[in-house]
């Protein structure tokens, strides 16, 4: 059996809200925290593209377990676009591919194109993205000069409101899906209008629930190591939008067995749900226990596990 790794002193286990600045990759943020602020074991739950500024979950020790259940909620967005110009990124650090005049192109028509990125069901990936074809990054091909496959995905567009409108830029706010390509949006929209466009500038205001009002300036971060204790969401607040069950003592050592417990009505006053619903379960002092979701085993309605989260004692 396999030795744990060390787990390196003064890890953190939980959730830092970074305001990402807009230059450095996801990864080099992520990257100075590690190495600046010991924290060996690091994530995230979506990254953001060099350009982009605003709202990166950093998810540290035991919060890395938690990355599939975060980073599937909603995200907003405010941006920039510059119409008349069309790049191979889809957004102005690119190589320039075509410009055009706006000649006929009205304030209202651009107002109208943005409204209708809610009528949008798919949309093309951007050949410059981490997306991948037998296993490479597209933009691996891309820098290569290879051919890029035309990938094409699945999006929603929640809400969407234009802003100033000051040609040739429009500013824009967008509630959308996780995993929409903000960039995409902004180019099929230069498409529609036949002029060209590519993003300017964009800011992440939230990936839902948490926004920019919970997060922290990466030089605050790295300048004020004693301060990042306080700045870390505990484990048991990082899905504010689950309900947490406290298990007492013997109800615990049946999770941690695998067991599942009965929910609905005959769970008894603390462990009724709803099928499909998920909850964190909790030990009765309030350390988390696992990720739990309502599902119907044996014709029954039980907890199952999705997930563990309780410490387990070190391989010797």
């Amino acid at each position: 059996m396999g030795r744990r790794r060390k787990r390196s002193e003064g890890q953190l286990d939980g959730l830092l809200v970074l305001n990402k600045p807009s230059g450095p990759t996801s990864a080099g943020c992520l990257n100075s925290i590690k190495h600046g602020l010991g924290q060996g074991k690091i994530g995230h739950a979506g990254t953001l593209d060099p350009l982009a500024q605003g709202v990166l979950l950093v998810l540290l020790g035991q919060g890395t377990k938690l990355a599939g259940y975060l980073g599937g909620g909603a995200k907003v967005y405010s941006g920039t676009m510059r119409l008349g110009i069309a790049t191979d990124t889809f957004d102005l650090e690119g190589t320039v591919t075509e410009e055009k005049p706006l000649d006929g192109i009205s304030q209202e028509d651009v107002r109208e194109a943005i409204l209708s990125w809610k009528d949008l069901t798919e949309q093309e990936v951007p050949a410059y993205s981490a997306a991948k074809h037998e296993g490479k990054p597209l933009y691996e091909l891309a820098r290569k000069g290879e051919a890029v496959p035309v990938k094409e995905k699945r999006i929603e567009v929640y809400e969407v409101e234009p802003l100033e409108i000051e040609l040739p830029f429009a500013r824009f706010r967008v509630r959308c899906l996780a995993g929409t390509y903000i960039r995409s949006l902004v180019h099929s929209l230069g498409i529609r209008l036949g002029c060209g466009a590519a993003l300017a500038q964009l800011t992440r205001e939230a990936c839902e629930p948490f926004g920019l009002d919970a997060a922290h300036s990466l030089d605050a971060v790295l300048g004020e190591p004693e301060r990042l204790v306080e700045r870390v969401i505990p484990l048991a607040k990082m899905l504010p939008h689950w309900r947490s069950i406290a298990l007492s003592p013997a109800l615990a050592g049946l999770v941690k067995n695998g067991t599942w417990l009965p929910a609905g009505e005959t769970g008894g006053p603390d462990l009724p749900g709803t099928e499909g619903e998920q909850v964190m379960l909790v030990e009765e002092g309030g350390a988390p226990l696992a990720l739990a979701q309502a599902q119907v085993k044996d014709g029954m309605l039980r907890w199952g596990i999705l997930r563990g989260l309780w410490e387990t004692a070190p391989a010797t």
